[in-house]
C-alpha cells in the first residue's frame, strides 16, 4: 500500500511526524506538505504565484502552497505514481461540525478524493499535541483494518476523523457520526497598528450549538472516537422540487413584464 501524507500544520509539526512513524508499519508512504502553517486555508489552491518544492533532511518534502496545493501537485506529477490512500493529519485540534467547512487538513484530504483517491483527515480533540503518539498509532491501525478489509483502492470515498487526546488503552471504540453545529463565529477583534490604521483579527469559532447524541461532539465528549463520511456535492436535495416550482413563479413574472 502507498499512501500520500499531508496536513495543514506544516511539514515539522509533530501530528504529522508521529503520524509518518507510526504508518510506515502498514504501508509506504510520501510526506508532501505545506513548509508553514496553512490551517483554515479549506481547498484554496494557489493559481497567481509558482509553487516550489524542497527536500527536508528526514526525507520530507515541503511546498510553499496550502494543503490542496501539496495534493494536487502530488496527484498530478510530483509524485509519478498514484497512490493508493491520500491521509492528512494528524491536526493540532479537532475538526468537527462547522470547522470541516474551513479545515485545511479536511481540505487536504478533499483534494486526494476529488482525484478518485480514498481520503482521511485525522485531527486530534484538544490543541497542544498531548498523547499524539497514541493517535497516531490509532490511526495507523485504523488504515491497516480498512486496507485488509479491501476498502483502500476501490471507489473514493472521504472520512473525518477525530481522536481524543487520551492513552491508546483508553480510547473507547469509534463510532459512526454526523457532524454537529457551531454557533455563529465571535465578533472580529479590532485594534489599532503602529501606524494608527484599523487591524481585524477574525474572532474565535463559535460554541457547540448541536452536540446531540450521532453527532461528533457527543462521541468524542464521551472518549470515543468520531469517524464522519463527508461529501462533496453542496446541491440542496432535499429543497429541489422547492426551488423547481420558485423558478417557474419567476419565469410567469418575468413572462408577464416582458409582456407590459
Amino acid at each position: 500500500m502507498k499512501i500520500l501524507l499531508s496536513n495543514d500544520d506544516g511539514y515539522q509539526a509533530s501530528g504529522i511526524v508521529a503520524l509518518h512513524k507510526a504508518l510506515q508499519a502498514v504501508a509506504d508512504v510520501e510526506v508532501v506538505a505545506p513548509e508553514h502553517n496553512n490551517s483554515a486555508k479549506s481547498n484554496a489552491l494557489t493559481l497567481n504565484a509558482p509553487l516550489y518544492v524542497h527536500q527536508a533532511a528526514n526525507g520530507f518534502r515541503y511546498v510553499n502552497g496550502t494543503p490542496a496545493d501539496c495534493v494536487h501537485i502530488a496527484l498530478t506529477g510530483l509524485l509519478g505514481y498514484r497512490p493508493d490512500l491520500v491521509i492528512s493529519g494528524i491536526n493540532n485540534g479537532a475538526n468537527m461540525g462547522d470547522d470541516t467547512i474551513y479545515s485545511g487538513t479536511v481540505g487536504a484530504a478533499m483534494e486526494g478524493y476529488l482525484f478518485g483517491v480514498p481520503a482521511i483527515a485525522f485531527s486530534q480533540i484538544d490543541k497542544g499535541w498531548a498523547e499524539i503518539e497514541s493517535a497516531a498509532q490509532y490511526a495507523a491501525t485504523l488504515v491497516r483494518q480498512f486496507a485488509q478489509g479491501g476498502l483502500v483502492g476501490e471507489a473514493p470515498w472521504l472520512l473525518n476523523v477525530n481522536i481524543p487526546n487520551l492513552p491508546l488503552a483508553q480510547i473507547k471504540p469509534f463510532k459512526l457520526c454526523r457532524l454537529g453545529r457551531r454557533h455563529s463565529a465571535e465578533k472580529v477583534i479590532t485594534q489599532l497598528s503602529p501606524r494608527g490604521e484599523t487591524m481585524y483579527w477574525i474572532g474565535n469559532a463559535g460554541g457547540v450549538k448541536d452536540d446531540a447524541e450521532g453527532t461528533d461532539f457527543h462521541a468524542t465528549a464521551q472518549g470515543h472516537v468520531s469517524i464522519t463520511p463527508l461529501q462533496v456535492d453542496l446541491t440542496d436535495h432535499q429543497n429541489l422540487a422547492y426551488w423547481s416550482q420558485t423558478a417557474a413563479l419567476l419565469r410567469q413574472v418575468d413572462a408577464q413584464e416582458a409582456g407590459a
